[in-house]
């Protein structure tokens, strides 16, 4: 057993951008375990999914068209059934909301070791898993006994697959299963204007604009930017932004073209949202700050001075 199968995600109609991310982590272990790339597209427009998904890297696509949305017995037996089929030694699952709902499931179904919420991983005769304990203030690894193996990866910790593939697609069938817990519907709340993880640039505010009449600010430098305004935990805990506008752990996991953190700290848990932008640019007037660790570019001065000088540049 050398195979892999990587399990891909969608909500709405849409693919979640995890679904190449697992595309190239399921394609980093097949290759060091010698195998072939499997990916599980289950439930929704699965044709229009494969095409979009048949990317390098993947060998086979198994399509189960069950239903609109994700349903629990539908993927646990989906992907139940695919890994008999294919006898993979691993699979690799998103760590979101839905695969932490079936990957347990499937992993006991099977007897496999589960780890989740995975940042990275290596393999040398062995299975060894890199994770993050205490508010990530922590990496641990984790040593994996046996030889297959079930994985769910964090957001935003793997480089998306890229470029056209020719893998073969091939529907799937399963047995008729009972609806188990399922997606009936979704219901905005917290401000619904806009989705964060979907933004190419983010003004990103903290703590360090002091009071919510100072948001104007930064609101004309997002505009300035044709950016969309985002925040750290403070400003969304104050009430001065909604909750679907915060990055972080306890918020969303951002990916964008160009992070601009402005009067941020870099908090652990604020970083771990948004450490896989491309381009990474810290405003505070803090040279020890945490953020200018991970920034590729810094300006060390008062965000009040820097900010309007930034929005006379771009307008």
């Amino acid at each position: 057993m050398s195979d892999v199968l990587a399990v891909a995600e969608h909500r709405r109609g849409e693919l979640r951008d995890v679904s190449a991310e697992v595309i190239t982590a399921g394609r980093e272990l097949a290759d060091a375990l010698g195998g072939d790339l499997h990916l599980a597209v289950v439930a929704g427009d699965v044709d229009a999914f494969a095409d979009e998904l048949n990317r390098e890297g993947v060998d086979a696509i198994h399509t189960v068209a069950a239903g609109a949305e994700f349903d629990h017995n539908v993927y646990q037996a989906a992907i139940t059934a695919m890994l008999d089929d294919t006898d993979a030694a691993a699979v690799v699952m998103p760590n979101s909301v839905n695969g932490l709902d079936y990957a347990p499931a499937v992993a006991e179904e099977h007897d496999l070791p589960l780890v989740t919420d995975a940042i990275d991983f290596e393999y040398d005769d062995g299975l060894t898993v890199t994770r993050e304990m205490y508010g990530s203030k922590v990496e641990t690894t984790v040593a994996v006994d046996g030889d297959r193996y079930a994985l769910t990866i964090r957001e935003g910790e793997w480089e998306p697959a890229t470029g056209e593939g020719d893998a073969a697609v091939e529907s799937a069938a399963i047995d008729a299963v009972e609806s188990g817990a399922r997606v009936a519907g979704f219901e905005e709340v917290g401000g619904g204007d806009v989705d964060i993880a979907d933004a190419d640039v983010l003004v990103s505010v903290g703590r360090g604009i002091e009071d919510e009449d100072n948001l104007e600010l930064a609101e004309e430098l997002a505009e300035a930017l044709g950016a969309t305004l985002s925040a750290s935990r403070p400003i969304v805990d104050s009430g001065w932004l909604p909750k679907n506008r915060q990055v972080g752990q306890s918020g969303k996991v951002v990916t964008p073209d160009v992070y601009l953190a402005v009067g941020i700290s870099g908090a652990v848990q604020h970083v771990t949202g948004m450490k896989g932008s491309d381009t990474i640019i810290a405003i505070n007037n803090d040279p020890n700050a945490p953020i200018f660790d991970i920034a590729d570019y810094g300006i060390v001065g008062d965000l009040f001075d820097v900010v309007p000088a930034l929005i006379e540049e771009f307008e």
